[in-house]
């Protein structure tokens, strides 16, 4: 009996130690495949990886650097396990199907692989990056002020750090307008019916010799010729700045801009009154001719514009509502921003009239 209990002892002794050594074997083993220089021999990764070399995640002023692990590679156990179970698949396609083995094969697939990073973090709020960054460690006083206004309006609507991080580390895909987008708009202006009542333009157009008339703006119908229009323009004009039409009262969205012929032809509708800034503001309108194309609606230019944000503005960070900012601080938001994409002129033009006649004040007057 002894013996049985003695052999019994002996087995589960020797299962302890050879378990020991292989938690510990498996343990060692996974998180040396978790290291930099692991993935740089195994994975195709040397293009990221110089762009994260280029990052302030690699070289800072703290002398603090965050390893590939560190952001994609969460810390609890059982989340741990899982991403190195789906890091299984990396390997199959560096040595199976060689789906990104080359340069052109990496940019062809990057967005593809950004989105399901991005869809990940975004699943599990960050975590990996939550490991550093906590919005309660933050002295978001001593931020710049774009930074402060972006960090208050993450916690008031509970966004995650991915939604506006995405381009930290890695350059961000990117993401091509259609080539045909404007084109199509335009071929849709072609076809607004004569009997169309109120018209948009979807580029800058012409007022005669009356001035310009920018995308968006409300053109009042009074007689249609062929190809040619009659139209009102309604608005306000502002002391000291009598070449322009505004939307109204306070709120700087310019409608059209005017020559000296369209100053003089402008037709005024009531007498100057002072706003809370004491700024004087008159309504006023201007009767024009155009022969170019115009929309029906704007609900078509609305969906460029969109377009024009998916491409331009949220390939590195969410979304932003237009309704986050008025009518009158789109422009040097949009202007600031637009600064650091290649948009142009044009497209910045029609994007920033799309947040501005969806701002949140835009139906205060």
């Amino acid at each position: 009996m002894k013996m049985k209990k003695a052999s019994v002892a002996l087995i589960l002794f020797i299962g302890l130690i050879l378990g020991a050594i292989g938690f510990g074997s498996g343990s060692y083993l996974l998180h040396k495949t978790s290291e930099t220089q692991f993935c740089l021999s195994c994975h195709t990764m040397q293009t990221p990886y110089d762009e994260y070399t280029g990052s302030v995640h690699f070289t800072n002023q703290k002398g603090i650097r965050a390893e590939c692990s560190d952001c994609h590679i969460p810390k609890a156990p059982l989340d741990f396990l899982i991403a190195k179970m789906k890091a299984s698949k990396d390997v199959y396609h560096q040595f199976v199907t060689g789906k990104v083995d080359t340069p052109e094969k990496f940019e062809q697939h990057r967005l593809e692989m950004a989105q399901e990073v991005w869809k990940q973090m975004k699943e599990n709020d960050s975590v990996t990056c939550r490991s550093c960054h906590q919005f309660s460690a933050m002295d978001i006083q001593s931020q710049s002020a774009d930074a402060q206004k972006m960090h208050n309006l993450a916690i008031k609507d509970k966004q995650t750090c991915i939604d506006c991080h995405k381009g930290i580390a890695h350059f961000p895909p990117e993401i091509k307008m259609d080539d045909q987008a404007m084109t199509n708009l335009l071929d849709s202006a072609k076809q607004t019916p004569s009997t169309a009542e109120v018209v948009f333009p979807a580029q800058p157009i012409q007022l005669g010799n009356l001035g310009t008339a920018y995308p968006a703006t409300a053109l009042k119908v009074t007689k249609t010729t062929g190809t040619q229009r009659e139209i009102t323009i309604e608005g306000s004009q502002m002391k000291g700045a009598e070449q322009v039409i505004y939307l109204s009262q306070g709120q700087r969205l310019i409608l059209a801009s005017l020559s000296e012929e369209g100053e003089k032809a402008l037709q005024i509708n009531g007498d100057f009154t002072k706003d809370q800034y004491d700024n004087e503001w008159r309504p006023v309108s201007l009767k024009a001719t155009i022969n170019e194309p115009v929309l029906a609606k704007q609900e078509p230019l609305w969906a460029y514009a969109e377009n024009l944000d998916n491409v331009y503005c949220s390939g590195c960070h969410a979304k932003i509502s237009a309704t986050h900012y008025t009518v009158n601080a789109w422009p040097a938001v949009a202007k600031g921003m637009g600064a650091r994409t290649d948009i142009s002129p044009e497209d910045l033009e029609i994007l920033t009239k799309y947040f501005q006649y969806n701002a949140k004040d835009i139906n205060s007057h």
